[in-house]
């Protein structure tokens, strides 16, 4: 994969995480913001979530209340590179425990 494969890659991740939180219909509150390829999902606990991008190693990071992950895109989407678990099924997780309702993210 190439740097310009990896921007375009990472910017769709991104855009379908807004898209998801921008449609979400739960009682929880959850705000985003994206300042130089950095996302930061904060919630009415004050919790965060931060998604950025490791340009040099074309890495997505997740770092969540519980735990940290690096994800490489494989075969068609960003896999963990420890637990082999996709990005959006451990994103999903993780803000559906920080938020304090199911989040489903796809």
């Amino acid at each position: 994969m190439n740097d310009s494969e990896f921007h375009q890659l990472a910017d769709q991740l991104l855009l379908n995480i807004e898209q998801t939180l921008d449609a979400f219909t739960g009682d929880s509150d959850i705000d985003y913001e994206t300042h130089s390829g950095v996302m930061t999902l904060t919630f009415d606990n004050r919790s965060k979530i931060v998604i950025n991008r490791q340009e040099p190693l074309h890495q997505i990071w997740l770092a969540t209340k519980a735990n940290g992950y690096h994800f490489s895109y494989r075969e068609g989407d960003w896999i963990c590179d420890r637990s082999g678990r996709s990005f959006y099924s451990l994103l999903s997780e993780a803000v559906s425990q920080q938020a304090g309702e199911t989040v489903l993210f796809h």
